[in-house]
């Protein structure tokens, strides 16, 4: 089943983020355990990677500036797309003091990956509508690299099939 996420084709992305005008922002990486190190982390983002350098059909609408986000149990990391390669981590936010916001007990009990991605879209969704709160965790981080403008108004959808042509 994981190894059917690494075909460029057939790619599922955890979660993307069309911004207000319905184009991709971001696609969201979710790994339901901690990745330790840079090259693990750019390593979990490769088929995102491999995704967009292989895009050309123009049904899918990517916004002008891309962002790919990685969250693990340890780390939020956000990346930007220049094209070709993603950045290094732009931001690197520790998990807990993001998602317990959105379940205080996160710190208190064990995470599986699925709720992890459940609490990493709440997050995104109170970004984008502040649902939850005027201002969400990590909102000034996020402005100062550009993504929050990108996410306002926006909306999310979870376990996406990309296949090279359209968004499904």
């Amino acid at each position: 089943m994981e190894a059917a996420k690494f075909q460029i084709h057939n790619y599922v992305a955890d979660i993307v983020v069309l911004d207000k005008d319905e184009k991709i922002v971001l696609l969201v990486e979710v790994k339901g355990r901690k990745l330790e190190g840079r090259d693990a982390k750019q390593k979990a983002i490769s088929p995102l990677k491999s995704y967009l350098q292989n895009v050309r059909n123009t049904r899918v609408h990517l916004g002008q500036e891309m962002f790919a986000m990685l969250a693990d149990l340890g780390n939020v990391d956000i990346f930007k797309w220049d094209g070709k390669k993603f950045s290094d981590s732009l931001i690197s936010l520790e998990t807990a003091n993001i998602l317990s916001h959105y379940d205080p007990e996160f710190s208190k009990k064990r995470i599986l990956g699925l709720y992890l991605e459940t609490l990493v879209e709440a997050w995104l969704r109170d970004l984008a509508y502040h649902w939850k709160s005027e201002t969400p965790p990590a909102t000034k981080k996020l402005a100062e690299i550009g993504l929050l403008q990108r996410l306002e108004g926006g909306t999310t959808q979870s376990q996406v099939n990309l296949d090279g042509d359209t968004l499904r």
